[in-house]
């Protein structure tokens, strides 16, 4: 159903390649790293971007931009949260599951989410969240992939996340949470068993809405300075960008555009990928 789940795959995978590549030169270790070096979010060292920058977690990381001052719970309204589920059929898993109650709790542990650059920014931040959200469930219907147990989302080269092979890391939330590289390392972030628990996010809504948060703020808030388009290959680019698949490239920048005028912001350029 969700073809996210690969090219989550090809883009976490080739950051791992990039990372082995410097290995000669740099410490793998969790935040062993020296004073003057910093721990990367997959517990490498150095001290360019990819260790500095997004996800840092020790040494001289790059200072975040400021946060606005922006009220994320004045923009979602419980009227805008409710025009997206109240498109699911009433027979949809998620309308039992998803809930902006659930939304705004999960919130309290990303405060910079909605928050970055203007006020402008910050309603294009939220109608693109939203936007991929209401692509990746079906409007809040799904809480799990379809035919997701019968995939195997196992990768075996990232060691430091090993998987149960009793477990599946299928999709599973609002960005429906793949692979047992991001389970680990989310499970890790927001306190939950990701690698022999990976069900907890079908489970729990709030953990459910952190997982789509955690994974957004790490991997596709630094896009959005590109316009709406990079945040569609941040999560799906191989399996859409460049012609693979217009149709979806299509529907997510017509949520994206309908939400951004609901909201009352022009959705500026570089839509599409």
């Amino acid at each position: 159903m969700l073809t996210h789940a690969i090219s989550k795959s090809i883009s976490i995978v080739t950051i791992l390649l990039v990372i082995q590549a410097f290995y000669t030169t740099t410490k793998a270790q969790n935040c062993g790293c020296s004073p003057d070096l910093c721990c990367s979010q997959f517990g490498f060292c150095g001290n360019t971007s990819d260790y500095c920058g997004v996800g840092c977690q020790q040494g001289p990381c790059f200072a975040p931009p400021h946060a606005n001052d922006v009220s994320v719970a004045e923009i979602v309204t419980q009227y805008f949260f409710s025009g997206i589920i109240g498109q699911a059929e009433f027979s949809c898993a998620g309308n039992g599951f998803y809930s902006r109650g659930a939304f705004l709790e999960a919130l309290e542990s990303y405060s910079r989410f909605g928050r970055i650059g203007s006020v402008d920014d910050s309603r294009r931040e939220i109608a693109s969240f939203f936007a991929h959200v209401t692509h990746e469930t079906g409007h809040f219907c799904y809480i799990e992939e379809i035919d997701g147990p019968s995939k195997d989302y196992c990768n075996e080269n990232a060691t430091q996340y090993p998987c149960n092979p009793t477990k599946g890391y299928f999709g599973r939330g609002p960005i429906q949470l793949s692979w047992n590289f991001n389970y680990g390392p989310a499970g890790t972030s927001i306190g939950f068993d990701g690698l022999n628990a990976p069900e907890t996010v079908a489970n729990d809504p709030v953990i459910s809405f952190k997982t789509a948060l955690w994974y957004w703020t790490n991997r596709v808030q630094p896009a959005l300075p590109q316009g709406f388009g990079a945040t569609i290959r941040a999560i799906n680019g191989a399996l859409e960008c460049d012609g693979a698949n217009r149709a979806t490239v299509e529907a997510r920048v017509r949520y994206y555009t309908d939400y951004c005028r609901q909201l009352g912001v022009d959705p500026g350029n570089n839509l599409t990928c």
